[in-house]
């Protein structure tokens, strides 16, 4: 029987066979064992890697490390995002700053959030209670864009605005070892904090 890569150098076949071989290493290392690898060591993290929930009276509402939309006067609000806080589908808008649609989308999100604070003047909204983060999940957001909620909240809810404000400055997150990355606040506890308010 003649062998049908007879045409191919010996060199050649040693190079194949030694791609084929690569392949398959690397899909048991990366496809079995290092999954495997990693989902022990999640056993050692919260709720052991599925996620840090946030639970009110038994009831989960939600997770600490994913963001959510908030619409409501009596909340803050979150980052906007370009999926909708679907986590099945992270991404951004992929939208260039001098794209027509993103600026209009931009618009209406300042337009929006004046409506709903017109205490606020335009340009002390932060750029990011009006873009969506690449990933479309941001949790956080800076002490900046919870105060500028502040009046907001506290008309809705009928609360002193010191209450919300102390309730901002204890839920501030300091920047890693004092240099890696910037201050901010998780939205989901700062509302579950609101509901807690007396």
């Amino acid at each position: 029987m003649t062998w049908p890569f007879h045409f191919l150098s010996d060199t050649t076949m040693k190079t194949i066979f030694s791609a084929i071989r690569l392949t398959l290493i690397s899909m048991v290392l990366f496809a079995v064992i290092y999954p495997l690898i990693i989902t022990g060591f999640a056993q050692f993290a919260p709720n052991k890697g599925k996620g840090e929930t946030v639970s009110i009276n038994g009831k989960t509402v939600g997770y600490k490390l994913l963001g959510q939309s908030f619409t409501e006067d009596k909340y803050f609000w979150s980052r906007p995002s370009a999926v909708g806080n679907n986590a099945a589908g992270s991404a951004g808008s992929n939208k260039s700053p001098s794209n027509a649609d993103y600026l209009a989308t931009v618009q209406t999100r300042i337009d929006t959030f004046m409506v709903h604070n017109p205490q606020v003047s335009k340009s002390a909204i932060t750029a990011e209670m009006v873009t969506a983060s690449g990933s479309g999940l941001d949790p956080d957001i800076s002490p900046a864009s919870a105060i500028i909620q502040v009046k907001r909240i506290a008309a809705a809810r009928h609360i002193n605005e010191d209450k919300i404000l102390a309730l901002i400055e204890s839920n501030t997150k300091q920047p890693l070892l004092g240099l890696f990355g910037p201050d901010a606040v998780n939205v989901l506890a700062l509302n579950v904090g609101l509901d807690e308010l007396k």
